[in-house]
């Protein structure tokens, strides 16, 4: 049998560190550690706190933006909204808005001053709008949409799971537009299926062929055969800046949205090489003519700062953090 041999060296002795010295060890491998995090941090740049009091959730502000920093705006300023319930429409089908859906964006009303005229003979400021600084103009969580025809069994797989992704910029932003029949916005977005045979690139609508929404708080006027429904500008409030900036904050509280007119087109990319988009247009009754759809925002807080100066506004953004 071949020996068992040691791996310290015949008639050595292994050396054991003694408590004291392991302890200094100890101490010196942890006060270098925290040398090293402290290095780390004092390099990374100073994090900004967010806007507080009428500015809280304004902190996506592109106050930095080439685009905000032109001074022929007549007024710049920034917007977040979030819309709580409500449900989206397709033909017969209706799909529940089950999470919050954000929308965050800066605006600017440049120096042609479009407006547009109300029946009621009021007019209100038309702004163009900018991506975030941070994060996304919009965000949600997917939502489980039942199969038309199929009980739900499985999650995922007898259900599909619908992402509300943008599919353009937001334009035509009129947020005085408050009752009034046109539409506080204009915003194209797509559908995004999730399902276990779907693939990751199935949708409804596209870039090129999205759903634009034009939801109003006033009544609409849809096409045939829907009828004219109507949103609520919820509570209004104006709020000056307590520090004594020229920016004020306007806020809807409580608002709900709504929309009648708008179109959905097919599906498309489901499944390998599109083979699944036929079945997805058949379950849902794809394309759905305008008159046939619907989309409501419900329980919808909006807050919007605007001021005639760029540098008041970061001034007043930053006199809140």
């Amino acid at each position: 049998m071949r020996p068992f041999r040691t791996p310290y060296p015949a008639g050595g002795t292994r050396h054991r560190p003694g408590r004291r010295s392991l302890a200094r060890w100890r101490r010196g491998v942890t006060a270098a550690m925290v040398a090293v995090l402290a290095t780390a941090a004092a390099a990374l740049p100073a994090q900004a706190a967010a806007p507080g009091g009428i500015y809280t959730g304004l902190d996506g502000c592109p106050v930095n933006s080439a685009v905000m920093k032109d001074p022929t705006h007549l007024q710049v300023g920034c917007m977040t909204s979030t819309t709580n319930g409500g449900s989206m429409t397709i033909g017969s089908h209706v799909v529940p808005i089950t999470s919050p859906i954000r929308l965050q964006f800066g605006v600017y009303w440049d120096a042609s001053a479009p407006v547009v005229d109300f029946p009621s003979g009021t007019t209100a400021n038309v702004y163009r709008t900018v991506p975030p600084s941070k994060g996304q103009t919009l965000t949600s969580k997917p939502i489980e949409v039942d199969i038309p025809g199929i009980g739900n069994i499985i999650p995922g797989v007898t259900s599909v799971y619908a992402d509300v992704e943008l599919a353009g910029p937001i334009t035509e932003f009129v947020p005085l537009a408050a009752g009034e029949p046109h539409p506080a916005f204009v915003m194209p977005i797509k559908l995004h299926l999730y399902n276990a045979l779907f693939g990751l690139k199935c949708y409804i609508g596209s870039d090129r062929a999205p759903i634009v929404l034009r939801p109003t708080t006033g009544t609409t006027s849809p096409p045939p055969p829907a009828g004219p429904i109507s949103g609520d500008p919820g509570v209004i409030g104006i709020e000056a800046d307590p520090n004594g900036h020229e920016t004020i904050v306007a806020s809807f509280t409580d608002a709900s949205l709504v929309d009648n007119s708008l179109a959905v087109p097919r599906a498309n990319g489901c499944g390998l090489l599109g083979t699944l988009d036929p079945l997805i247009n058949l379950v849902f009754g794809l394309p759905s003519a305008a008159g046939h759809n619907a989309v409501v925002f419900s329980d919808t807080d909006v807050s919007l700062a605007i001021s005639p100066s760029l540098a008041d506004l970061t001034s007043a953004l930053a006199a809140s953090s």
